[in-house]
């Protein structure tokens, strides 16, 4: 199962929806005339302009809407559909059990001492308050604070322990994309080290195995300039800070991170975006997989 990242937002289906499912291509509007032929016209209009018509979990309000085979089509009759909105974070999927995000960078995933409110899992329980006040979210894995991309939440403590509990196996593809200083040799490969922390919470690797915990991540170089490259990186452990240790260990410190020695900031941020998330569902045991776009700003920065 692929879902792309929506940037208009995530609503909520309610169980006052019918769904039908487009057998050839129309507009929309057209579509809703034939499907829906013992109501008015003035009834199927209202439905668009009340944003009460959604094509693949995204609210539409236009008329000539292109329709291709395959393609879902909601219709809320009480009400137009509660759109999730937030410039930091933006809903990619949701059903009853997990919500994943797409976090932008510079929100923190869960609270600190300082920031209590402003972080991914206020923003996401806020929103599912708003339905039902008891409603709980529960962290599953998290993403430093300015590292973007997906994240995932569960809405129940039962999810929350069976992916936590079975992590390595359930979660079959982590990816990310980076900016590094220079080139890395071979441009394709591996790092592995033993990854430990000191009191100051600074990760960093130690030849001892009994200090550290094993961590893998794989790496291929996409494009690259004089001064910088993009690189893929894929984790086969997911320690906490991995790939900022063994991109800086590595010599090739990725792009804005001050902490793990780059001396570079061309984009002004950590460049690390988390774009791949690929897990088998805790509850339907479907192969779900989410990719989001490379930011464009990574890949004009390393041509």
């Amino acid at each position: 199962m692929r879902v792309k990242h929506n940037k208009s937002g995530k609503f909520k289906t309610k169980s006052n929806c019918n769904t039908t499912i487009v057998n050839e291509s129309d507009t929309l509007l057209n579509y809703l005339f034939k499907t829906y032929s013992d109501r008015s016209k003035t009834t199927v209009k209202s439905w668009l302009s009340h944003r009460q018509v959604a094509i693949n979990d995204k609210p539409e309000t236009s008329f000539d809407a292109p329709l291709m085979p395959g393609d879902r089509v909601l219709i809320n009759f009480e009400k137009g559909f509660k759109v999730f909105k937030n410039s930091r974070i933006n809903i990619v999927y949701e059903d009853d059990y997990i919500i994943v995000a797409n976090k932008g960078y510079g929100l923190l995933s869960v609270s600190s001492d300082r920031i209590k409110d402003k972080t991914a899992f206020h923003i996401l329980s806020d929103y599912l308050k708003e339905d039902n006040p008891s409603a709980k979210l529960f962290v599953i894995h998290r993403l430093d604070r300015d590292t973007s991309g997906l994240i995932m939440f569960a809405k129940s403590e039962d999810v929350q322990f069976k992916l936590q509990r079975s992590w390595n196996e359930m979660v079959l593809d982590r990816r990310y994309v980076a900016v590094i200083s220079g080139h890395i040799d071979p441009e394709e490969g591996e790092i592995s080290s033993y990854l430990a922390e000191n009191s100051v919470h600074h990760v960093y690797s130690t030849p001892d195995k009994e200090k550290g915990q094993f961590a893998l991540t794989r790496y291929k170089t996409l494009q690259k300039n004089s001064r910088l490259s993009l690189v893929e990186l894929q984790l086969a452990t997911g320690r906490k800070n991995q790939i900022r240790v063994h991109l800086s260990e590595s010599g090739h410190p990725i792009a804005g991170d001050k902490r793990y020695g780059s001396k570079e900031n061309p984009l002004g941020r950590l460049s690390l975006h988390a774009f791949r998330l690929r897990f088998v569902h805790p509850i339907t045991r479907q192969d779900m997989l989410f990719e989001t776009p490379l930011p464009p700003q990574f890949v004009k920065v390393t041509r």
